[in-house]
């Protein structure tokens, strides 16, 4: 079981860092200068909730976290030892003069935490650390599938807290919603399964959940797929949802640990040979040791 919880998070960290080690002359794609990226760490998953309204305001410019600053160096980009920083201004200029057309996002829990829903790992006010109502073995059994099997009341009662309609978009959502509306976004990755992107107005075809989504269901026997909203009214009256066909538990369409990423995610083969800028908004794209 603990092999298989860490599988899920390992794999997805190791698609991501994938993403990163194309650099800019490699492949087809890109504006003149290649890909142009940007780290905006708004509340990082690691950080504390709340964090980011702070961090992305004005014009001061953004560090790019180890991990990434090492994948540059070895791509080449940059001419100052993988150091450069960009600004908003920067960026914004690169947009304005039609150099940048194709955006990539990878977004992860920090841009939500300002809405108020907690991330997974900060000590004190992570979800991680705030699991003892629960009465579960340990933290991460709450996204395991064996665990699910025997015992589904636990991840029903902090879906309930987590269903789409129980929190609102902020300014990150709507930011990346305005990416949309002028036609520079290619494709929104998220990490997040709270469903904000949806709920600010980004339509499905441009998002990539790479850890599901509750917009849809899937009867954990016969495979049949339902509308999430269909079992809404189990989970908020504290009831663990049953297919109406075969009776089986139906569980929402979020990945869990040792669980394989849903097909969508590898869109990034060809999105990322075409975009020309990637924004990573709320994410360090870095594991604790004992998940990697």
């Amino acid at each position: 079981m603990e092999r298989g919880a860490r599988r899920g998070g390992g794999l997805l960290a190791a698609a991501w860092r994938r993403l990163w080690q194309r650099g800019p002359g490699d492949g087809g794609g890109g504006g003149p200068g290649g890909l142009a990226r940007l780290s905006l760490r708004s509340g990082d998953s690691e950080g504390a909730a709340g964090s980011g309204a702070r961090r992305i305001q004005g014009t001061r410019p953004f560090c790019l976290p180890a991990a990434a600053r090492a994948i540059l160096r070895v791509g080449g980009w940059g001419d100052n030892g993988g150091k450069q920083k960009l600004t908003l201004q920067d960026v914004a200029e690169l947009i304005r003069k039609n150099e940048c057309r194709r955006v990539v996002v990878m977004a992860g829990a920090g841009i939500s935490t300002p809405s108020g829903i907690p991330d997974f790992r900060s000590p004190g006010s992570g979800l991680y650390s705030n699991l003892e109502q629960y009465n579960i073995p340990y933290p991460e059994a709450i996204f395991e599938l064996m665990y699910f099997f025997v015992n589904p009341k636990p991840f029903f009662t902090l879906a309930k807290e987590l269903y789409p309609g129980n929190y609102r978009p902020n300014y990150a959502h709507y930011f990346l919603r305005l990416l949309h509306n002028k036609g520079l976004l290619l494709r929104l990755y998220t990490q997040n399964i709270d469903g904000l992107e949806r709920v600010a107005g980004i339509p499905p075809d441009k998002l990539v959940e790479a850890h599901g989504t509750f917009a849809t269901a899937t009867c954990t026997v016969c495979r049949r797929k339902f509308p999430g909203e269909d079992f809404r009214g189990d989970v908020m009256a504290d009831k663990v949802p049953h297919c109406p066909v075969c009776t089986g538990v139906i569980k929402p369409d979020i990945v869990f640990f040792g669980e394989e990423l849903p097909q969508r995610f590898f869109l990034h083969v060809t999105d990322f040979p075409m975009a020309d800028l990637l924004f990573i908004i709320g994410t360090s794209l870095e594991l604790d040791a004992k998940d990697k």
